[in-house]
Order: structure tokens, then sequence, then C-alpha cells
């Protein structure tokens, strides 16, 4: 089975901070994996990492089969799908969703290069799949969050990526918006030729079933990792937190944490 991406003995070193710490981390073809930890932990300096936006200080980093210092990075992110509310920063809140979704296909903010009406259509195809075909028209900047993260994930999957990094999708969005995104995201997982998908939160019941490989990141290092029913238990999330806790699990297994 061929490697989506291999962090081997990775440090990232910001003066004098270790903000990532010898990193060992493998994800392969068809896998999915949730990334779990509190503010600080180093979850989103990650992601960047696997995106090409931060190089690593130490160690060797692969991702989709190009090793970084011999890959072309702007080719790579073509190949990665990127959904992330710090992305709603860099956008021009004036372009139209169907623009929007479209660029996606060159991992651009905003549209520069040559396209036909036949991508662009396409585009519209992605976004009406999702759910939003009302939304074709409209500027993005009057969107609510959980339309503007309706359209990210659209963008994501315009290029047909091997990888899809969730960083943080229901961010900002109230319960209700929350579930049809988390409904969206299994919708995605169930596809055939679904991306390996690669998924940060706060929050466990956000991390679907789909989500069948756990990692555990505490304050730049790896605390633990393997898979969804090993490590989500009340024993293990109670050292990880290093609080008292209780759990709570649906009838969908998803599971719920709070402090005692």
């Amino acid at each position: 089975m061929n490697k989506i991406l291999s962090f081997q003995n990775v440090s990232l070193i910001k003066g004098d901070r270790r903000i990532l710490k010898n990193i060992s981390w493998t994800i392969k073809e068809k896998e999915n994996w949730a990334i779990l930890g509190l503010n600080g932990a180093g979850k989103t300096t990650m992601l960047k990492m696997i995106h090409g936006d931060v190089w690593p200080s130490q160690g060797s980093l692969e991702v989709l089969g190009g090793v970084f210092g011999h890959t072309n990075i702007p080719d790579l992110k073509k190949r990665i799908g990127w959904v992330s509310t710090a992305l709603q920063d860099w956008l021009h809140p004036g372009d139209l969703v169907e623009e929007i979704v479209l660029s996606g296909k060159f991992a651009s903010i905003g549209l520069y290069e040559h396209y036909s009406e036949q991508e662009m259509q396409e585009a519209k195809e992605r976004i009406t799949k999702l759910g939003g075909a009302e939304l074709i028209g409209k500027p993005y900047r009057i969107l609510s969050q959980g339309e503007r993260q309706l359209v990210l994930i659209a963008r994501a999957l315009m290029a047909n990526p091997e990888l899809m990094i969730l960083d943080e999708p229901c961010n900002g969005l109230d319960l209700f918006a929350r579930e049809r995104l988390l409904g969206k995201i299994k919708e995605i997982a169930e596809e055939p030729n679904s991306p390996s998908l690669l998924m940060v939160s706060h929050y466990t019941e956000e991390l679907l079933p789909c989500f069948d490989n756990i990692m555990f990141l505490k304050d730049g290092s790896i605390y633990k990792k393997g898979k969804r029913e090993e490590l989500l238990n009340k024993e293990t999330l109670t050292k990880f937190y290093e609080t008292p806790i209780e759990i709570i699990k649906d009838d969908k297994k998803r599971i719920l944490v709070y402090p005692r």
C-alpha cells in the first residue's frame, strides 16, 4: 500500500523553542486520521508542514511521494485539498462562490489561470453535490460561516485530491451547522474514490467513526497514536488531559468528553 505521508524524526525549531519534537508518523493510502490536542499542541503547525507552508528544521518529510527539499511544492499543493477557517482570511470576499470553488483546481487564491466553461460547470456541480446549489452566483462575503465552510470543502475537492486536510472545520459553527458539515464529511469518506482524510480538532465528538486512526498530540510531541477503539476511552483520555473526565458514547459511535 502506498504512503500518503511519512514523518521521520521531524522537528521544527524557532529560536530557542522546539514547536514539534521528533515526530515519526506514517499515513497509508485509504487511511483516515484525526489529530486531537489542546491549544498550543502543534496541530495546525503540523498541517502547515504537510501542506508545504512550513519546512522541518530536522528530520525527513515525504508527502505524496515527494521528499521535501527534492519536490515541487506548488505542484504538491494541487494534490492536497485544504479546508481551514484560516483560509477565509486570504480569500477575496467579493469573488463568487463558483469562482472560489474553481480556484481549488489551481491551488490559488483567486482565479488567475485560464479556465474553460466546462471547468466552471464542474465547479458548480461540486458545490451542488454538497447541497449548496443556492449559493451559486453569490459573493463569498454574504455567506454564513457554515456556508463558507461548505464552499471550502467544494474548493478542496476540485482537484480530486489524494489527501484532504480538515483543520478544525467546525470552528465557529453552531450545533446544527456543525452536524450538517460533519454529515458532508461522512459522505465524502464513504465515496469509493475518497481521498485520505486528515482532520484536526479539539473535540472528540467531532471525530466521526470514519476516522479510525487517531493521534494525540501534546506539547509538540506525539503522546499516543493508534486505532480509534484503543485510544478513545476514559482511562487513556484521562491520562492525556491530566484531569478527571467523563465520557458519553452515542449510538453513532461518537464520544463526548467533558471535565468531571
